[in-house]
């Protein structure tokens, strides 16, 4: 889409690939913004206030200039497959993707079991595939059900959304729901999890029927619609080049600590097209700063161990800093002093000794 948008790309052959066509609303994304973003026009909903609670505390938090906004999946896949569309120069095809081979000469791709060549193609990869265990190495998975759910009465306050509550049993680790109204009648309800292991597939429905009726008290209800996902996290060093290009959670980005991952694919995109617009190679964009994968890591070994309980820890981020600064670190955003201030209100002895076995 930011190729299409630069208008420069029209006289280059472009090949997209996935393994099955994108049709049906089967996730949802949620990132924070000062101004209007790239994929703005199909923003679903903005929130400018966001509600916590956590240990022995709650608040509701304004968090202007930021504002926290929803896009779904249906709605940008129709808006990025009807503007593709429209230029001859795009081909997408779905296909079971096998193996692929790079070589002087070209490359070849497997797709459904057939051989095809690609000539000398610049390839972007955005296929994810966990690394063997290593020396050293941590994997947590971050997994989530969420239920759109509609009531019979107007329950849900439409200005205000639910970012992290941490009132459910942390039984299974570090847990907690999100909740974000569309009106005063409906709203996604997600349950999420940082865990080493998948639930069984009936506990996560019965968690969210717990939370709607025990924290909602909002009476009949219906489940209009579902998803759920998955997301590694984990202290792995990923390559950007190579054979391809990685992208997404394949390349890196996504952010160890907390899963969020749309906001760093749309700023590597554009670096990309900003490195093509230019002719620079792009093994000049610079990658996350090493200051960042450090905080990541040490907070996912505190996870990983559960040496501090995560709703403890959020609890005590949300409590001694203000929403902006919060929001900022967790963007990889924020300057040192500003670091320096969220990492003091942090436990200093267990973070010491996360940090040492990290270094």
């Amino acid at each position: 889409m930011r190729m299409i948008q630069a208008k420069a790309f029209a006289d280059k052959k472009i090949l997209l690939l996935d393994r099955q066509p994108k049709t049906s609303n089967d996730r949802t994304w949620c990132f924070w913004e000062t101004k209007n973003g790239f994929f703005d026009e199909i923003v679903y909903k903005k929130w400018d206030m966001l509600s916590f609670f956590g240990d022995n505390f709650s608040s509701i938090m304004p968090i202007a200039p930021y504002q926290y906004k929803m896009i779904r999946g249906v709605d940008f896949y129709n808006y990025s497959f009807k503007e593709i569309s429209h230029h001859n120069n795009i081909e997408v095809i779905v296909a079971e993707i096998g193996e692929w081979q790079r070589e002087k000469s070209g490359a070849t791709i497997f797709l459904n079991g057939q051989e095809y060549s690609l000539g000398n193609p610049v390839i972007f990869n955005s296929i994810y595939k966990p690394a063997d265990n290593e020396s050293g190495s941590i994997r947590l998975l971050q997994h989530f059900k969420g239920w759109v759910i509609e009531s019979d009465k107007s329950v849900f306050e439409p200005q205000k959304a639910t970012m992290m509550d941490f009132r459910m049993h942390q039984d299974y680790g570090t847990t907690f729901v999100y909740v974000l109204p569309f009106n005063e009648r409906t709203a996604l309800v997600e349950y999420t999890l940082f865990t080493k292991e998948l639930l069984p597939a009936n506990k996560y429905d019965e968690e969210i029927r717990n939370y709607v009726e025990t924290f909602l008290d909002i009476g009949n209800y219906r489940i209009k619609e579902e998803e759920f996902g998955v997301i590694p996290m984990t202290n792995r060093k990923f390559s950007f080049g190579g054979e391809a290009w990685n992208i997404g959670t394949a390349g890196g980005q996504t952010k160890a600590s907390s899963g969020y991952t749309f906001q760093f694919i749309q700023k590597q995109s554009q670096q990309i097209v900003d490195c093509l617009l230019k002719g620079k190679p792009l093994d000049t964009i610079s990658q996350t700063p090493a200051r960042f994968r450090f905080y990541d890591n040490t907070l996912l070994d505190i996870l990983y161990h559960d040496t501090i309980p995560g709703k403890s820890i959020f609890t005590r981020l949300f409590k001694k800093n203000k929403p902006q600064q919060v929001l900022r670190f967790l963007d990889n955003e924020s300057s040192f002093i500003g670091e320096l201030k969220i990492i003091s209100s942090l436990p200093t002895w267990p973070f010491l000794k996360a940090a040492l076995r990290q270094l």
